[in-house]
C-alpha cells in the first residue's frame, strides 16, 4: 500500500551500491513538490573499504563532527565529517578518515554508541560491550566491558545526575531479561536487572520508563516500580519493530497495517499516527518530520498534520538514525546525509504551491527553531502570502483573517486594484513581492464577475480598517481608494463616508467624482474641505438642470438647509435671491431656521432681512410671522409691519373673491388672532386702514384694544348680530384682568341687549341666553333691576339658581374659611395657656445669658429652651442668631 501510495510522485533510481560514487545517478532526488530534505554523500565506499568488495557497513554513530562506522569484518572507521557551502547555497560532506581499528573478534560490529561525557565509545561486537577511547579507539586499561548483550541503549533521560556517567539499557542474552547498568569512565555497575513476559526484541528508554518491542506486544515497563502497561499488539516474526525515543517520555513505534504510532510513558497517544509502507525499516525524528525508511524509499512525514511531504527513491538502504538533529542514512558500502532545506524555503515552497494549510502549519512549528524577533517578521510575511492566496481563490473572509494577522499594510492590497492608490502616493510595494500578480485584470484573467467580487469585498476591507490601528500612517491612501470603489460601484455608502471624517485626498477624489457624474457627493467634498461656494455652485447647477445627477430629489431643500446652518454670510446672501424666487415659502428658512448666534451679526438682522424679502410677499409674511410669533419680538414696528401685511392680503383676496376661499378665511383667522392677542402694534394705525371696509370683526377688535367696548359690543350685536362673538369678546378682553373688570364687560353687553329701543325678540333671547349661560359673570341683585318685570321666573330659571348656587357656595366658603382661623388662633392660645403654667422666677442674682448683666427691672424675654434675656439683647438677633424664636412676658 505505501508503494501504491507514492508511485505517483516518485521515480525510478539506481543503486546507490551501484555506479561510481561520484556519478549523478548515485544521489537519489526527491520527487515531491515540497523539499524537507536533500540527500548528500558523506562517506562513499572507496573511502571505506577501496578494493575489498565484501566489506559491509553493519551500524553507524555520529557525535558532533565525528563519525564511527562499524563493518562487518570487526573493524570500527572513524572519519571527520566537515560540512562546506558553496557561494550558491549548496551544502556538501568533506569526511577525512582519521584511523581505523580492528576489535580483534571474528564478528560483525552490530551497534555503536558515544559517550562524549566520558570520551567514551562503546561498541557492541560478539554479545560484549567494550569501552574505547573515542580518540584512538583503544579499549581502557581496566578492561571494562558488559557481556551477554543483544542490544542496548543508552537513557537520554538519565535518573542517576552523574554528568561523568551514562545509563545503558540492554536486552540480555539470558531469556526474558533486560539490565540496567550504569558505565563510568573506568568501569561499570549493573544497578538493576527486569524480567519481561515476553521476549523483548528492541527497547528505547526514557528516565524509568522502557518502551519495549516484544514478541507479540509492544509494552512500556517502569524498571523502578515493575508496573507493566501493554500498548498494542506486533508479530516480530513477519516484520522489524521500531522503538524510538522522539521526546521526554514520548516514544514512536512501528505499529500494524503499516503505522507509525505514537505513544507516551502513560500508555496514550498524543499525536495522530503517520502512515508508513508495510517494510518500514527504521526511522528517525528531525522536527517537525518523522523520516522513515524502507527497502526503496526514505518518506518524509510532518509530525503536525501527519501527512506525507516528500518522498526520496533509495534502494538498498538498511540504516536510518538521527545524532542530535542530523539524519543519516546507510546502504552496505556509503553513508549519506539527509540535510533540511531551511524552513522559510520550505514554507515558500509551500506557498509557491498554493498549500496555505501546510505552509502556516509549518511557519507556527518553526517558532522553536528561529529567533523571536525574526520568527514574528517571518510569520508576518508568511500571513500576508498566504492571505494573498486566499484572496486570488476569492475565499476573501479567509484572507481577511490573514490580512489582519499578517498586520498587512493594505496598500499592498490597494496597489493590485489600477489607479486606486493616490497619484501623490509614495507606497512601493515589498520586495520581494507578496505574490504573483501585476493587478487585479492579471488576478481576475479579465473575469468582470470576479473583479466585481474582488471590488466588494475591498470595500468591505477598507471600510472595517480605516478607523483601525492598521490605517495609521495612510489614511489617505485608504479614503481616496474607498471613495473610488464606493463612486465607481453607485454604492450608497459613499455619501456616509463624505459627511463623516475622511481624509480623502481633494485632487484624486474630485477628478474621480467628476468622472463617473458624481457631482453632488463632488459637492460633499468641496463642502468637507473648506470649499462651500464650490459646492454650492455644483448643486445649483444640478438643481437648474446644466448637469444631471438623480442622487437626491431633495437638492433644492437641501441647499436650503446647507445655506440655513451655513456661516459663510456672504454665501447666503449670494445664494438668497436663488433660492426665494425657486420657492417663497421653502426660502425663506435660510433666515427663519437660522441659529439664534448667527441673526445676532449685523447682515442678518431683521431690517436687512425685511429688506431683502421685500420683493417677496409670502416670504417676508413668513419671516413676520418668525419675528413676533415664534421669537415673539415685543417691536411695534413687526407687530404693525404683520398687521399691514395680513390686512392687505385680505383686502385684496376679497377683492377678487365672493365666496370665504380657504386663503382668505386662514389669513383672516391670523389677523383676527394678532390684534386680539398682541399689544404692540399702532391701533389707531390699523383702525384708519380698516375704516370704510366690511372687516366689523377686525374693528370691533381694536375698538376693545382702545377700551371703547360699548362700540364694539355694538358693532357685534347690531351690525354683526353675531352673540357668540359678542360673548368671546367679553371672555378675551377680560382675560389677565380681575373678576370685576369681566363683571362690567358682561353687563355692558346686558345692556346692548336690553337698551336696543326696540322690542327684537332675538336680542331678548340673547339677553336671556347670556344670564343663563353665564350666570357667575353677573350680579344677581343688578340683573334683576335691570331685566323687565314682564320676564317670567321661568324663564330665568337656569340664571336664578346658578346665581343662588354660586352665592350659597360663597357664602360656605367663607364659613370654612373662618372656622379654619378659628381654630388656628384656638391653637395658638392653647401654646400660650402651656407656656404660662410653669412659673418664672426672677431675682437680682439671675443673669442675662447674652450679656451676663443682672436684670434691673420685672422685664424680659425667655426662650424655648429656659434662656432669659434683656429685652434689647433679644432685640439684636445678631449677637445670638440661635435664639429666634421666643416669649415674652
Amino acid at each position: 500500500r505505501g508503494r501504491q501510495q507514492r508511485g505517483a510522485g516518485s521515480e525510478a533510481a539506481p543503486e546507490p551500491g551501484g555506479p561510481g560514487p561520484g556519478s549523478p545517478a548515485d544521489h537519489p532526488e526527491d520527487t515531491m513538490s515540497l523539499k524537507a530534505f536533500k540527500l548528500v554523500p558523506a562517506v562513499e565506499r572507496e573511502m571505506l573499504m577501496g578494493d575489498k568488495a565484501r566489506i559491509n557497513i553493519e551500524c553507524i554513530e555520529c557525535c558532533g563532527k565525528n563519525l564511527y562506522i562499524g563493518t562487518n569484518d570487526c573493524f570500527v572507521y572513524h572519519f571527520l565529517l566537515e560540512e562546506k557551502i558553496s557561494s550558491a547555497g549548496k551544502i556538501t560532506f568533506a569526511a577525512t578518515k582519521q584511523l581505523h581499528k580492528y576489535l580483534g573478534f571474528k564478528k560483525a560490529v552490530s551497534e555503536l554508541k558515544a559517550a562524549s561525557a566520558l570520551n567514551r565509545l562503546l561498541v557492541l561486537c560478539d554479545n560484549t560491550i567494550t569501552l574505547v577511547n573515542m580518540m584512538n579507539l583503544e579499549p581502557i586499561p581496566t578492561g571494562a566491558r558488559i557481556k551477554g548483550a543483544v542490544t542496548f541503549t543508552l537513557n537520554e533521560n538519565p535518573m542517576s545526575g552523574d554528568p561523568f556517567c551514562v545509563e545503558v539499557c540492554i536486552i540480555s542474552v539470558k531469556r526474558r531479561t533486560i539490565q540496567m547498568f550504569m558505565v563510568y569512565e573506568d568501569r561499570v555497575q549493573i544497578v538493576k536487572e527486569v524480567s519481561t513476559p515476553e521476549q523483548p526484541c528492541a527497547v528505547a528508554v526514557d528516565g524509568h520508563y522502557l518502551c519495549l518491542a516484544l514478541t507479540t506486544q509492544y509494552i512500556i515497563l517502569n524498571y523502578n516500580t515493575g508496573i507493566s502497561q501493554d500498548l498494542f499488539p506486533y508479530c516480530s516474526d513477519e516484520k522489524r519493530p521500531i522503538v524510538k525515543r522522539i521526546g521526554r517520555q514520548e516514544f514512536l513505534l512501528a505499529g500494524p497495517g503499516g503505522l507509525g504510532m505514537f505513544a507516551t510513558v502513560d500508555g496514550i497517544s498524543q499525536r495522530a499516527p503517520v502512515h508508513w509502507s508495510e517494510n518500514v525499516i527504521g526511522a528517525a525524528l528531525c522536527f517537525p518530520y518523522v523520516v522513515a525508511l524502507d527497502d526503496e524509499f526514505i518518506t518524509v512525514h510532518s509530525m503536525l498534520d501527519q501527512q506525507l511531504k516528500q518522498t526520496l527513491p533509495f534502494k538498498e538502504g538498511h540504516i536510518l538514525q538521527d545524532f542530535e538533529g542530523k539524519v543519516i542514512v546507510a546502504t552496505n558500502k556509503g553513508v549519506y546525509i539527509l540535510v533540511p532545506l531551511p524552513l522559510e524555503r520550505q514554507i515558500q515552497d509551500l506557498l509557491t504551491s498554493h498549500r496555505v494549510e501546510e505552509a502556516l502549519i509549518l511557519a507556527k512549528a518553526a517558532r522553536r527553531n528561529i529567533p523571536k524577533e525574526k520568527f514574528q517578521v517571518m510569520y508576518k510575511r508568511i500571513l500576508q502570502q498566504a492571505g494573498f492566496i486566499r484572496f486570488a481563490q476569492l475565499q476573501f473572509l479567509e484572507a481577511k483573517e490573514l490580512f489582519r494577522s499578517g498586520q498587512l499594510d493594505v496598500r499592498e492590497l490597494i496597489s493590485l486594484y489600477p489607479f486606486l492608490l493616490p497619484t501623490s502616493s509614495s507606497f512601493i510595494r515589498s520586495h520581494p513581492s507578496l505574490h504573483e500578480y501585476a493587478d487585479l485584470n492579471q488576478l481576475t484573467q479579465g473575469d468582470q464577475e470576479k473583479m466585481t467580487k474582488c471590488k466588494r469585498f475591498l470595500m468591505s476591507y477598507l471600510n472595517e480598517v480605516r478607523s483601525t490601528e492598521v490605517a495609521n500612517g495612510y489614511k489617505e491612501d485608504i479614503d481616496t481608494a474607498l471613495l473610488k470603489l464606493y463612486a465607481e460601484a453607485n454604492h450608497e455608502s459613499l455619501l456616509d463616508l463624505l459627511v463623516s471624517e475622511n481624509f480623502c485626498l481633494l485632487t484624486d477624489s474630485a477628478a474621480w467624482l467628476e468622472k463617473h457624474k458624481k457631482y453632488f457627493a463632488l459637492g460633499l467634498l468641496y463642502h468637507y474641505n473648506g470649499q462651500d461656494a464650490a459646492a454650492l455652485q455644483l448643486w445649483v447647477k444640478i438643481v437648474n438642470g446644466d448637469i444631471q445627477d438623480s442622487t437626491r430629489s431633495d437638492l433644492y431643500e437641501y441647499i436650503v438647509d446647507f445655506l440655513t446652518f451655513c456661516s459663510d454670510q456672504e454665501l447666503v446672501w449670494k445664494y438668497a435671491e436663488w433660492v426665494l424666487q425657486k420657492s417663497e415659502e421653502v426660502g425663506v428658512q435660510i433666515f427663519t431656521k437660522r441659529p439664534l448666534e448667527e441673526q445676532g451679526k449685523n447682515t442678518f438682522n431683521p431690517d436687512n432681512v425685511m429688506n431683502c424679502l421685500s420683493r417677496y410677499p409670502k416670504s417676508l409674511v413668513n419671516y413676520m410671522e418668525y419675528l413676533v410669533l415664534d421669537r415673539k419680538i415685543e417691536k411695534e414696528k413687526y407687530h404693525t409691519h404683520l398687521a399691514v401685511l395680513y390686512l392687505e392680503e385680505v383686502l385684496q383676496l376679497k377683492s377678487v373673491t365672493t365666496d370665504n376661499c380657504a386663503e382668505l378665511t386662514e389669513t383672516q383667522t391670523k389677523l383676527r388672532s394678532l390684534l386680539q392677542k398682541s399689544d404692540f402694534y399702532r391701533i389707531h394705525f390699523i383702525l384708519d386702514k380698516i375704516m370704510g371696509t366690511n372687516l366689523h370683526m377686525e374693528r370691533a377688535i381694536l375698538y376693545g384694544k382702545l377700551e371703547e367696548h360699548d362700540k364694539a359690543l355694538h358693532i357685534l350685536v347690531h351690525e354683526l348680530k353675531d352673540f357668540s362673538a359678542a360673548e368671546d369678546y367679553c371672555i378675551w378682553s377680560s382675560e389677565s384682568k380681575d373678576l370685576t373688570y369681566r363683571e362690567r364687560l358682561f353687563h355692558m353687553l346686558l345692556s346692548v341687549y336690553l337698551n336696543s329701543g326696540s322690542s327684537d325678540c332675538e336680542l331678548v333671547m340673547a339677553a336671556v341666553d347670556l344670564l343663563n349661560n353665564h350666570a357667575a359673570e353677573f350680579d344677581a341683585a343688578r340683573v334683576l333691576q335691570l331685566v323687565p318685570d314682564s320676564w317670567s321666573v321661568q324663564l330665568l330659571s337656569p340664571f336664578l339658581t346658578g346665581a343662588m348656587r354660586e352665592s350659597i357656595h360663597t357664602k360656605r366658603m367663607t364659613q370654612i374659611t373662618l372656622g379654619l382661623a378659628k381654630a388656628e388662633n384656638l391653637i395658638y392660645k392653647h401654646d400660650k395657656v402651656k407656656l404660662k403654667r410653669s412659673p418664672i422666677i426672677l431675682s437680682d442674682k439671675k443673669l442675662c445669658q447674652v450679656c451676663q448683666s443682672p436684670f434691673c427691672e420685672p422685664v424680659f424675654v425667655r426662650y424655648p429652651n429656659g434662656g432669659m434675656v434683656h429685652t434689647h439683647c433679644a432685640a439684636n438677633r445678631l449677637m445670638n442668631p440661635n435664639m429666634t424664636h421666643h416669649s415674652q412676658t
